[in-house]
This record gives C-alpha cells, structure tokens and sequence, in this order.
C-alpha cells in the first residue's frame, strides 16, 4: 500500500458490513492525504447472533488481512467485533488498534430525565462490555438496552427510507420513549445510516449519540503521536473490500459513501503488492 520512497499513513478499518463506513467517513474528514483499506465482513454478516467464538475467528482473520495489506493502525469499527474480540486482538497484534463502544458514558451526562435508550445488536447488548459501562456509568439513571435483530440486514440491502424499516424502527424505539428516554444511543456501525429516519421518529426531542466522532479522535491521536506513521504530501486514496458479493457491494457502498467507488473481493491471503498501486 505504500511507496518506499514516499512513506504514508496507511489505516486498517473494518465492520462486519458497510455500517463502519460512517466510521471511516468520520477519519476521512479530518485526515484527508492518509490511505485507507476498509474491509466489510458482508459475507459473514450480521454478527449480532453469531458465537463469540465465530465472531473472534472473522476478527482474527480481517485484522491479519489488514496488517498483511499494509496496515499502520487498526480501527475496528464494530460494536460487536469490539465487545467480543478486541481484548485478544490486541494482545496478538503489534500494531494499535483503536475500538468502539455504546455512547453509554455522554448519554448518561446527557440526559435530563435520566432513562437513556440503547439500540444495538443481540451480541452486543449481552456482552460483558456493555455490562460494564452500565455498571460504571449508570449509577442513578435508567439505562433501557433494546436488541435490534434485522436492522444491520436492512441497512446491507439499502434499505434506508423504507416504509417497513420505518415501521420497525418505530417498534423498536416506542417502548424506550414511552418510558421517558430523552436520549438514545446508537451501539452499532449500520444504525448511524438510519439516524435521520430514527429523528423523525423520535421528534427533536430526543437527542442521539453514536460513536464515530469518538473514534475519528482517537484514531488523529495515534496518527499524531506515532513516529513510524508520515503523513503523506497527496490526497489519500481508499481501499474497499468486501468478503460477499463486490457487485452487491458496489451500489451500496457508493450510496453509503457518497460517491461512486470500486469494491474488490477480498481473497483469502490479500498480498500487498496486489491491493493497491500508485
């Protein structure tokens, strides 16, 4: 991915599907000349009702395929693959890896009638990290945790503005409302596509919080204190991979992103010399 005689930051970003594009989204704007090489794990998704243990192996497997690629610095932009599979992920790679979680921490700061709503997936949702932050943080507040099972699925169809994911939404969010939830978390990659959907639904009332912003920050943060990473003198370049089908792919990932780009198969062993050339 990189030139010898012109070294350049290279991030590694990846999601069971194309909802950590909102992740990458949010880097790209406040590092426009790094490289990027995002891999959605479509094949294999959702990851909300998968084992751990299967959840841990695709981890395992898309961070080896990013360091092999060329990656600097990993961003796992999954709530799922974060709460299951980053403890061991970091104590297997070198290089960093920034994660994610429900914005449980600023929601509880937020709220004014102290119940907050969480949508995220099943695996999430039960997963020890989660626990923790409501323990942690949710001392004095109603902490309202709502599974989403389907909702990564419409999102991976594009399904953004349909009356029937309007009508799920609705399904999902009402019961937290009608219990007095002034602030609703987004605790997964794909739900940030639907926040304007989920607005509506919710009236301007309520407020919501997802993680992107979060993660963009950290990540500027090791790209500036990491001697080994130099910033590059060009406008960065994007690399997208996808484990289903690139043709599938190509349509949602242009909506997604905002403008047409190429998505390749992602192969099993991805050489470096083969992913990307100047």
């Amino acid at each position: 991915m990189t030139n010898p005689s012109s070294p350049v930051r290279t991030v590694g970003v990846f999601d069971s599907g194309v909802g950590g594009l909102s992740v990458l989204k949010a880097i790209r704007k406040k590092q426009p000349t790094i490289d990027f090489i995002y891999i959605a794990d479509s094949g294999n998704a959702p990851y909300g009702s998968r084992s751990a243990e299967f959840i841990e192996s695709r981890a395992s497997h898309i961070t080896n395929s990013l360091v092999d690629a060329g990656a600097q610095i990993i961003v796992v932009a999954c709530n799922t693959a974060t709460a299951i599979a980053v403890a061991k992920l970091r104590a297997k790679l070198t290089v960093p890896i920034v994660a994610m979680e429900p914005a449980i921490k600023p929601a509880v700061a937020h709220t004014k009638t102290g119940v907050i709503g969480v949508l995220a997936t099943e695996r999430t949702i039960e997963s020890p990290s989660v626990a923790r932050l409501c323990r942690e943080f949710g001392q004095g507040v109603k902490i309202l945790l709502q599974p989403c099972p389907g909702l990564v699925e419409l999102v991976e169809r594009g399904e953004l503005s349909s009356d029937y994911t309007q009508e799920y939404l609705r399904k999902l969010i009402a019961p937290l409302i009608a219990q007095g939830a002034d602030t609703l978390v987004l605790g997964c990659t794909h739900y940030v596509f639907l926040e304007p959907m989920i607005q509506h639904i919710t009236g301007a009332k309520v407020h919501i919080i997802e993680s992107s912003a979060a993660v963009a920050r950290q990540t500027v943060r090791y790209l500036s204190h990491n001697k080994n990473l130099e910033p590059g003198e060009r406008t960065g370049q994007e690399l997208f991979l996808t484990t289903g089908s690139p043709e599938n792919a190509q349509t949602i990932f242009s909506k997604l992103w905002g403008s047409p780009v190429e998505v390749q198969a992602l192969e099993n062993k991805p050489a470096h010399a083969d992913l990307m050339t100047y």
